[in-house]
Order: structure tokens, then C-alpha cells, then sequence
């Protein structure tokens, strides 16, 4: 197990503010799952809205990769 793993904002792997990416990444599973228990979240109360927004604005972003070809 990788114990430098962050939670973070992805860069890469983004649709709106990457939060779902991130966390995709940190359970290394698929992101469009993350996104379905999402959105259906947000179709529940509306209550995944208003936590994408607090985790947009809570989680850093991944850093940006200065020279990708290094």
C-alpha cells in the first residue's frame, strides 16, 4: 500500500472541478462509478451537490506537471 497516497483534486482526470477524479484515484477505482454514486447523491436530497462544492473548495488540487516528457 502506498502510504504517500493524498487526497487531492485531479488534474487529469477532471469533468468539472476533478473532485470525483481525486477521489477515484485515491481508491484507485473507476471514476465513472464514483460519479454514478454521485450523481445519484445529488438526485437524493441534493445533499452530493452541496458536498461536491465543500470538496471542491476543501480539497488541494493535484499538482500540474511542469515538463510531463522528464
Amino acid at each position: 500500500m502506498d502510504n504517500n497516497k493524498k487526497l487531492h483534486r485531479s488534474f487529469t482526470d477532471r469533468k468539472i472541478a476533478g473532485v470525483c477524479g481525486g477521489i477515484a484515484e485515491y481508491f484507485n477505482i473507476d471514476p465513472t462509478a464514483v460519479r454514478v454514486l454521485w450523481a445519484i447523491l445529488s438526485c437524493l436530497g441534493g445533499g452530493g451537490i452541496i458536498a461536491y462544492i465543500i470538496a471542491a473548495l476543501i480539497m488541494p488540487e493535484e499538482n500540474y506537471p511542469q515538463n510531463p516528457q522528464a
